[in-house]
């Protein structure tokens, strides 16, 4: 006859032993997804050469003549640069308000808790992810063709890229809301926008606001890039150094561009500290 004890030891040993087995297969696992991963990072790499050991040490004496032509800096046009700076701070912040306040009815729409059908779901998601997929420079050439040189096609192509990824970030945080509040508001009798209104954003208003300052960083970078198609700023004035290859100007533009996207991320990671 076998005794409780025995009984009780025999089961905690076949626990003990199916633990460890099922820690050794999440183990295995996670060793051979990490090997796919790098043998895919290896594969992509040799293919666009960035394996070619000799093809870059020979590029290296054409990068040290260019990055010697660079030096000093010439900062003798400054004056020239600030209204294309204020351009380019006044793109960001238009294109990145643009962002927002188109991302916010598509990502309700784009939710699938408060999105009003499937059918509006999915073109709503579809829509983002048609937004997200189009470069903003293309967008920029195609604005510029449209409305002309100057600010406003670089607004427009920043901020209906943007709608693409903040209205994705905007739906997502609507989908992890928490469904206690949604139902206690549904309870008393609220209707659907007034379930959005009281029982969702109040949730993820945090969340929102952290993802368009992110954003507002990031087209702050991206609107420096703009004046290159001919959308204003300060992109225009380096491209315009570039193409009579006056590279000490470029190299000072580009530390007044280093200087700037420096001031807006201290600024906006103290604006991410008040809405936490």
């Amino acid at each position: 006859m076998t005794h409780p004890h025995q009984t009780t030891a025999a089961n905690s040993s076949a626990g003990y032993d199916n633990l460890l087995d099922a820690d050794r297969r999440q183990w295995l696992r996670g060793v051979m997804q990490l090997s796919a991963v790098l043998v895919l990072v290896l594969i992509a790499s040799h293919y666009v050469g960035l394996l070619d050991y000799r093809k870059l040490a020979d590029g290296l004496p054409a990068i040290q003549t260019l990055f010697g032509e660079t030096i000093p800096p010439n900062f003798t046009e400054w004056r020239n640069w600030i209204l294309p700076l204020i351009d380019t701070l006044a793109m960001s912040i238009a294109g990145t308000a643009l962002a927002v306040s188109l991302s916010l009815p598509l990502a309700i729409m784009a939710a699938r808790n408060t999105t009003p059908h499937p059918l509006v779901y999915q073109l709503a998601r579809g829509l983002l992810n048609a937004l997200r997929s189009v470069p903003e420079l293309i967008l920029g050439i195609l604005f510029v063709a449209a409305v002309g040189f100057g600010p406003l096609p670089g607004v427009l192509a920043l901020g209906l890229h943007s709608v693409g990824m903040v209205g994705k970030f905007f739906a997502e945080a609507i989908e992890h809301a928490d469904n206690g509040p949604i139902e206690a508001a549904r309870a008393a009798g609220g209707s659907r926008l007034q379930v959005i209104l009281h029982g969702v954003l109040p949730q993820v208003l945090p969340q929102m606001a952290d993802t368009a300052i992110y954003r507002w960083e990031y087209n702050f970078r991206a609107s420096t890039v703009m004046g290159m198609v001919g959308a204003g700023g300060i992109g225009f004035e380096l491209m315009g150094s570039l193409r009579i290859m006056q590279y000490q100007e470029v190299s000072a533009i580009l530390l007044v561009i280093l200087a700037m996207v420096t001031l807006v991320d201290t600024f906006s990671s103290r604006l991410r500290r008040k809405f936490k």
